[in-house]
């Protein structure tokens, strides 16, 4: 058997996984690939550069059981003239996957089409949490660059759509460094609350939203503001909400920070709380 041997340099990219409560037994996993445009090779024709990735995707169980696989050529254009400019940039793509509460292990490769030999391989094990019927709990935190509602006829189609709301997660540029942020940037954050109590007289829930922004430095709040369930719901009387702020950067320094969104059930007298850090720059 010949086993042809790579000579490319490896190809890096960049994977984050959120978790996004559907039913009792069905979570919807994000994967967010990040890939940065000066990684691509591009062919100029015709005034248009152009650089093509084939994506190739699965979702395993421990034991070697595979439950979703995916496949994609993605496609990066820029008109030659401006693709200088684009190297900067980075391409991110999002494929959602409904999978059962459990341990898996996600393996992607990329390959560069227009250099063969320019491959990349990424492999996680990831446990997608169980939501209880009986715990207040939360998804995962999305800090996003781009956070939009979306209207009602594209709800559950497209990239980068949860539950009515366009949500793009930002990457980061490697295991353990936090997103990064521009001054003139808005920060979007998105978390969804499950299994809120009702109260049995008013019917509706009852809860604090707290959301604060701390500088890791000084480790002092920058922001510490709180609102009701009822102010930031979409629907009072159900037992989960939809959180969705936007946060202008302008008046932060450059340096780390650390948002937390901390939930306070009234009702069920439960608390629950997700934080993720972020750098200014």
């Amino acid at each position: 058997m010949n086993h042809k041997v790579l000579s490319g340099p490896f190809f890096p990219f960049e994977v984050r996984t959120d978790y996004v409560k559907v039913t009792e037994d069905t979570v919807l996993v994000p994967l967010t690939l990040q890939i940065r445009n000066r990684d691509i090779t591009f062919n100029t024709k015709d005034g248009v550069a152009k650089g093509e990735v084939n994506v190739l995707g699965r979702v395993a169980t421990i034991t070697d059981h595979v439950v979703q696989t995916f496949e994609q050529t993605l496609e990066v254009e820029e008109p030659a003239e401006l693709l200088g400019k684009a190297l900067d940039q980075a391409s991110v793509h999002w494929w959602a996957l409904p999978l059962k509460p459990g341990r898996y292990r996600v393996d992607i490769a990329i390959k560069d089409v227009n250099n063969p030999d320019h491959v990349g391989t990424w492999a996680q094990g990831i446990i997608v949490p169980k939501y209880d019927d009986e715990k207040l709990s939360a998804s995962s935190l999305i800090l996003a660059d781009k956070m939009e509602q979306v209207p009602t006829k594209q709800i559950g189609t497209g990239q980068f759509i949860i539950a009515g709301t366009y949500v793009r997660p930002r990457v980061s540029s490697g295991p353990g460094v936090p997103v990064s942020f521009h001054r003139s940037q808005k920060l979007n954050f998105w978390m969804q609350v499950y299994n809120l109590g009702i109260d049995d007289k008013s019917k509706q829930n009852a809860a604090t939203i707290q959301y604060q922004i701390t500088d890791m430095a000084s480790n002092k709040a920058i922001l510490d503001t709180s609102e009701t369930s009822a102010a930031a719901g979409d629907s009072a009387n159900s037992d989960q909400l939809t959180v969705r702020r936007s946060v202008s950067l302008a008046s932060l320094q450059p340096g780390k920070y650390q948002v937390t969104i901390t939930v306070n059930d009234h009702v069920s007298k439960q608390q629950v709380a997700q934080s993720a850090p972020f750098t200014v720059d």
